[in-house]
């Protein structure tokens, strides 16, 4: 795989039941930039993104992350997962935690870093996404935007090489959003490398080095931003794009 790949999809499949939820996905990540996924609710976003740190095991194709083929027989999945950081809709913090344990307990579990290691580690990364002080809350005790800063603060913890966003801003109310998707642009521009799945079409436009719209399971178009928003070269995604801008 070149060095300029972060990950790479080869006509990746996956089936639930009857449903053929994604169809020979085969596309590149670029190392050091975002990918924005839009497209339809059902059109397999969120499957390819559990495919990528095997939530959701493919069918048939491959996964290659930093040259890793995840999806080999024999792959150590609790290793891969070290190299890929997820953050979902729902937040999926531990309630008796508070923040500050949120986010140490992987530091310590699955890295084996000492309580003192693992607490300045993750001190550091609340106060990168702005929750300094609020280490020993409870989840209950803050909003839920600052919950989601704790998952991205958890995730980033660990040191992925790849950072996985499913519709990460779907289940906040309105004035939350705005927060959240700063601190995924400061991501960005920091150069870590992101798959994102969002409804947020001007953060996809403004933030991203490729757009990938799917439909059906399959990639319907890929290209720059400006190119796939402004000049959409199929009627679905003209469709689409009528809809929600």
């Amino acid at each position: 795989m070149s060095s300029t790949i972060a990950v790479k999809f080869s006509k990746v499949s996956k089936t639930y039941g009857t449903t053929q939820v994604l169809r020979d996905i085969s596309l590149d990540l670029p190392r050091g930039s975002t990918t924005c996924v839009i497209g339809p609710s059902g059109s397999g976003k969120s499957t390819l993104l559990r495919c990528t740190n095997l939530l959701a095991r493919p069918d048939s194709g491959s996964i290659e992350i930093e040259g890793m083929d995840i999806t080999a027989a024999g792959t150590d999945v609790n290793l891969m997962r070290t190299k890929v950081g997820m953050v979902f809709q729902h937040f999926h913090l531990f309630s008796h935690l508070d923040v500050l344990q949120n986010v140490t307990l992987a530091l310590r579990k699955v890295r084996g870093m000492s309580a003192d290691e693992a607490d300045a580690r993750a001190m550091a990364q609340l106060r990168a996404v702005g929750l300094g002080g609020l280490e020993r809350r409870r989840p209950s005790q803050i909003s839920g935007g600052q919950q989601q800063r704790v998952a991205i603060a958890r995730a980033l913890a660990m040191d992925p090489a790849i950072m996985l966003f499913d519709e990460a801003t779907s289940a906040l109310d309105p004035e939350l959003v705005k927060g959240i998707l700063n601190v995924m642009r400061d991501l960005a521009i920091s150069g870590m490398t992101m798959l994102v799945v969002t409804h947020e079409m001007r953060f996809a436009r403004e933030v991203a080095g490729q757009v990938v719209f799917m439909d059906q399971g399959r990639i319907v178009e890929t290209g720059l931003p400006g190119a796939l928003f402004d000049q959409p070269q199929t009627p679905r995604l003209r469709q689409f794009l009528d809809q929600v801008l």
